[in-house]
Order: structure tokens, then sequence, then C-alpha cells
């Protein structure tokens, strides 16, 4: 298209707009300008655009045939409960047309507790399965082949003993590690930036991250022994420029990590594998796996691989976990599947398509079913598995992967003139950016910029409660508790003492693998916890120090006045209670997902509250403790992870017994309305769901300061 027709487009436009064309330009999260129209022009000077699949550098995808040949295996992650629930769940999915497994462990197990431990008792079984043995892993996977089917498991934490209890579980089932195939995600450095299921600090977690790889490269050569995961990232608010960049400074990160043991590049390279979300910006999020592919190549190349299959990036992808609604919740079904079509026009290699219902609880069987079929249909119904890359020359597609491309590699190189990913994280750069893209967007979607159907548009009233899997967080437990006392009594306890003295030898003087002393601990039948603690004795624990944002959400509504009337009430409640109203944003138990926390911490400071950031992790008691030496007017507590009906009530009784009646507990985040009543029985205040305006909350607590009460 020529300068002049171009031009002839634009008069058109303004006259069917009755305004410039400039309006139509759609700014970002990315500091991405899309525009109306793309042309040809908009692909001069891109330099991939005649590269084709299977070939450097694998824009196209990473094999020639792609989908043509063989469709992305479709792996559901799942785990809840004990061991043999999860199991039945497996069994009934492989049945029903599930290529591969992917396991999703309970928040205990993430980091590194055994189910009898007194910190986590809201916590077991509730996010994912137990697993404190080879005892739990043997029935996690009984009666399914460890020969034939691929398993991805998701462990950063506890990496090192749930890894060695799967090869031990792996051996009794007459499978030799060797043959045993699947990830392990391995992905550290993205937990100290969003996630936080951390055990040890940065530099000994780094240490783990490459015995691990050293390992499988030599024990293990169908195994992957990393997916380097920019999921989580998303999930925590970060923009694709973000994530895509972190995620691929992170593998540059590990990579240099394995030479550093003295590895040869060809060696593991070729088994490292990504993990990327996609979400609702349809077309971009296609763009990003090919620009990811662009990169992943560029960054190899530095480290002079012989092997072509070196250069190439494979990825599994996850439809997005926050893009789900409360609100309307068969509007999920719609949006999982335009993300599941997006993966697909990707190349992604590997996809697990979201539950519906997953805003609100666990997924039930039926829920399942929809999403597993949704890949189904995608694969045999829509004919976009019969060509490869089919949006490739597309002018739009191949400007957003190009300059996706670019923004993300800048941000590559200011994490590499820091020295690299761990000192970036270390500084705190890229969780600052996240929580600032998090905060930025969640005031856009408060005003209504960002339009949410069923949330903060098109909403609908009384709408009707839908059928959800609760999971028995005590019976869980007491199963799981038996099951390790009667381990630990059949067990050959000199023998556990010797080779968990051996993994605290390995971890305390870096000489030998901790996978290697850790497989001989497990097949003591040394638990999780024992595991995970001999190494905590050499290394110590991570403690994170809370920090807020601030200065986003409020610049985003600076000059609208309802913010002002909304300052101007809490400058009158501040007056009356002679200082401003204090309120402590709490996590508890296991459950380190921090992105509703570090936005109401971070919105209520720019509204004009006194904010107390609790740190993660802490008991109910320990909660109630902070908030009685600070005496805060309020404690927020953000729930993500199914233990509110255990821990709230613990807290409000911590505080009863502490003298602090007075002080008000009001809970958020993804919390069934079935249990709004039980919680209000048991000393909460109000409940904040999913998708609640910022504002809205804030006026609310306000009211509740002032004696009112208000749910929300």
């Amino acid at each position: 298209m020529t300068e002049k027709t171009t031009k002839d487009w634009e008069t058109l436009a303004e006259r069917e707009l009755k305004a410039a064309p400039e309006s139509l330009t759609w700014q970002t999260p990315e500091g991405i300008a899309v525009k109306p129209l793309y042309t040809a022009g908009d692909l001069d000077g891109i330099d991939h655009l005649d590269s084709l699949p299977g070939f450097e550098p694998f824009v196209r995808g990473p094999r020639a045939t792609m989908y043509a040949g063989r469709p992305w295996t479709i792996r559901q992650y799942a785990g809840f409960s004990t061991a043999e629930a999860s199991n039945a769940f497996y069994r009934k999915n492989l049945a029903a047309g599930q290529k591969g497994l992917s396991v999703a462990f309970d928040l205990a197990t993430h980091r590194g507790y055994d189910s009898d431990h007194p910190r986590v008792e809201g916590d077991v079984g509730k996010a994912g399965v137990a697993i404190d043995s080879v005892e739990d892993m043997k029935i996690l996977f009984d009666g399914i082949p460890l020969d034939e089917m691929s398993v991805s498991m998701t462990m950063n934490g506890a990496v090192i003993p749930i890894l060695a209890s799967f090869i031990v579980a792996g051996e009794e089932q007459g499978v030799s590690r060797d043959k045993l195939s699947g990830t392990i995600q391995n992905d550290i450095l993205k937990e100290f930036m969003v996630r936080n299921t951390y055990i040890y600090p940065p530099e000994p977690s780094m240490r783990i991250v490459a015995d691990i790889i050293e390992y499988t490269a030599k024990e293990m050569p169908k195994f992957n022994s990393i997916s380097i995961s920019g999921y989580h990232m998303q999930e925590a608010g970060a923009t694709l420029v973000q994530e895509l960049a972190f995620t691929l400074a992170d593998g540059r990160e590990y990579v240099r990590a394995a030479l550093a043991k003295g590895l040869n590049v060809d060696e593991f390279a070729g088994r490292l594998s990504f993990f990327f979300a996609i979400g609702m910006n349809f077309f971009m999020e296609a763009a990003k796996l090919r620009a990811a592919r662009l990169l992943w190549t560029r960054i190899m190349k530095e480290f002079e691989p012989k092997k072509p299959s070196s250069l190439m990036l494979r990825t599994h992808c996850q439809t997005s976990g926050v893009s789900l609604q409360e609100q309307d919740p068969y509007n999920n079904i719609i949006r999982t599947a335009f993300e599941a079509m997006s993966a697909a026009l990707g190349g992604t290699q590997s996809l697990h398509t979201n539950s519906f219902d997953e805003a609100i609880a666990l997924p039930t069987e039926f829920s399942a079913r929809i999403a597993r079929n949704t890949q189904l249909i995608l694969q045999h119904e829509t004919g976009v598995t019969k060509v490869v890359d089919p949006l490739a020359g597309s002018y739009y597609v191949e400007s957003l992967t190009n300059e996706l491309a670019e923004k993300a590699w800048a941000l590559i190189e200011e994490v590499e003139a820091m020295g690299g990913m761990t000192r970036a994280v270390n500084a705190g750069l890229p969780k600052r950016l996240i929580e600032e893209a998090a905060t930025r967007r969640q005031a856009a979607v408060d005003k209504g910029e960002e339009i949410i159907v069923g949330v903060n548009k098109y909403r609908l009233d009384n709408e009707e409660p839908i059928d959800i899997l609760e999971i028995d967080n005590s019976a869980v437990r007491a199963a799981q508790i038996r099951r390790i006392e009667e381990t630990k009594r059949r067990r050959d306890s000199a023998k556990v003492k010797e080779t968990l003295a051996a993994v605290s030898k390995v971890a305390s003087t870096g000489e030998g693998n901790l996978l290697a002393a850790a497989v001989e601990a497990a097949r003591s039948r040394a638990t999780v916890g024992e595991i995970s603690d001999a190494m905590r004795g050499a290394f110590g624990d991570h403690a994170a120090t809370p920090k807020v944002v601030s200065k986003i959400y409020g610049k985003a509504y600076e000059g609208e006045p309802e913010l002002e009337v909304l300052s101007g009430r809490l400058d009158e409640v501040s007056a009356k209670l002679g200082r401003k109203p204090k309120i402590m944003v709490a996590k508890l138990g296991q459950d380190g997902h921090d992105r509703g926390a570090k936005v109401i911490a971070s919105a209520f400071g720019d509204i004009g509250f006194d904010v107390l950031a609790g740190p993660l992790f802490q008991t109910p008691e320990e909660a109630a403790d902070m908030a009685l030496a600070n005496k805060v007017n309020v404690i927020g507590v953000s729930s993500l992870a199914a233990g509110h009906k255990t821990l709230m009530p613990q807290l409000a009784e911590a505080l009863k017994k502490r003298g602090g009646e007075d002080v008000i507990v009001i809970c958020g985040g993804v919390i069934p309305r079935q249990d709004y009543d039980y919680l209000m029985e048991n000393g909460v205040s109000a409940v904040f769901g999913p998708g609640t305006n910022v504002l809205d909350a804030a006026r609310a607590v306000l009211d509740l300061i002032e004696g009112k009460r208000r749910n929300i």
C-alpha cells in the first residue's frame, strides 16, 4: 500500500468517525501503540520474515511440521487433597483424552513442610496434593506407567525432595530414572519475584537449580531439568514485555549456572523448557510466543552450542487464571477458549486450559471436563492444526512480534547491566516493576478504562451460586499424619539419620550433588520436610522484607471527584480517631500469592490510610501479635489458597485471647460466596470477593470503623 492510499484511508476513517484517526490508536500496558491499520510498510526492516518453521531463529515454530505433524500435548494441571484422590482424577482424565500429567502440589509441600507441621494446618491438601514421602508419590502414580507417561511437576522450593521422591517411586514401579520423562519446574528466581514459594536464599537456591541440571543431564536423558516460568509473572501483574524479558533473562542465568558446574551447553540446553501465561490480548499473546523463540535463539548463540536444537525454545502454556472472574463465571469458558486458540496460533508445545470456576474454588469434575474438551474441540474441529504458523505474514502480528522482541530485549539488557538476573532479583527490580504494573491495571479496571464483561460492565444482578469443590482440610491432614506416622514406624531410623546427614554435608561443604544425596534419603523414607530441614540447617531460610509501591493507584485517580470525596471522608474519620485509620494487610499460612495484598496495600496507602504490610507466611497468632503491637484498627487478610475457613476463625480467636476484640477483621480474595456466612459467624466483619473495586472497599472499611456493617 502506498503512502497516498494510506492517507486516503485516514481521510475516509476521519470522515466515518468525525474524528482524527489517531483517536483509534490503542496504548497497551506494554507501551505499544496499536494502530487501527497495518500495511506492508510496517514490516520494513524485519529480518525474520522469510524464515521457516524448524529453522533458526524458530519464530515460526521449533518443528518443521508443527501441529500438521502432531498437535500440542493436552497437559492439564491438577492435584488436590490426597494422593489417592488425585490419582483417581488423573486416571479419569487420561482415559478421556489427556496426553500428559501436570502435578499441582499443596502449599505445605511447596514450602518444604510435612503435613504434621503446626505452621501448615490450613494449607494441607487445599491448593494441590499433599506429598510427604515416597509412599505418597507411589500412590499418586499408582496404575500410571511412568515409562510411558510424561509427567510435569510444578515445584521450586522443595524441588530436591520432591524430584528425589519421584525418582524413587519410579524405581519401585520398575522404571529406572533414565526411562523417566517429563519436566520439573525448578525455576527459583521467579519465586523471589512473584509466587514466593521459596525456602532458601537466592544463592544456595541457584546451586540447587544447577545440581538438578547436572544430575538430570547425566542420569535422566528423557527428563527436562527446568521449566523457566513467566506464567506466574503475568498472574502477578507483569505486562507481556516484562513476562517475556524476565523469563528469558532467568533462562540465561540458569544456563550460566549450569556451565559453571562444568557442563557442556549441548548436554542440557535441548532439555530446557519454558512456561508462559496466555491472557486476553489475543494477537499479542500469539506474537509473544513467536518473539520468545526469536530472542531465545539470540541468547543461546552467546554460548556457542554445536547442536541446532540447543537454540530452540520449547514451551508449555496455561490460560490465564487472573483473567477468570467470579462474577458471571460461565463467561470464563469463553475467555479460556480464546486464550487457548491464541496459544495454539503462537505455537505452544503443550497446553493447560483453566476451568471456569477457578476464580472461586478448585475445579470440579464438570468444569475440568469442559476445560479439557476446549482443547479437544480446538484440535479436532477448528482446522487450526492443519497449517503451520497460520499467522505468519500478518502485517499486524509480524509487527507486534518485532516490537515485543525489541522492547523485551531492551529490558533484558537492563538486567544484564545490573550483573544478571540474580543481582536484579536481589535489588528488587523485577518485583517492583511487576507490582507497579499490577497496581496500574487495577486502577484502569476500577475506573472502567479496561472493560471486563460482567465485572465493571454488563454485570448481572442476583447471580445464582455455582457448585464448587470443597476439600475437608482437617480430614486430609489427619490422613496424611497417619501415613507419616506409619512410614516413620516402619523405616530404618539409623539409615534415615545417615542419609540426612549426607544431605546436610553436601549442602554445607558444596561437595557432591544435592539431588543424588536426596535420592538416597528418600529411598530410606526420609520425608519431604526432613530433607528440606537438612538443607535449611546449611542454607538458612529466606525471609523477604515487604515493600509496597506508592503513587501508582493515586496518580491514576488524580483530580477525580470520586477520590477527592473519599479522601475528604477519610480526613473526617481521622479527625475523630485522632490519627489516620490504620490497616494491616496480612497473608496467613503458606500462601505466597501476594498480588492482591500488594495492590490493596499500595492503593489504600495512596488513598490516605496508614498501611502496615505484614510479612508472608504468618500464623494467625503471629498476625494478631503484630496487629496489636502496631495498634491497627483493621486487619485485612488476602486469601487465594482456600485456607480461609481454617485461618480466619483462628485469627479472630487469637485477637480475642489477646484482648483485641475491637480490631476489625476483614478478608478478600478467592473466597466462595457460600463461605461468607460461615466467616461472618466466626469473627469476620466483611468479605471482599474477586473483582471488588478498591474505592468501594475503602468506603466499606471506613463504614466498619464508624460502626456500620457493609458487605461487597
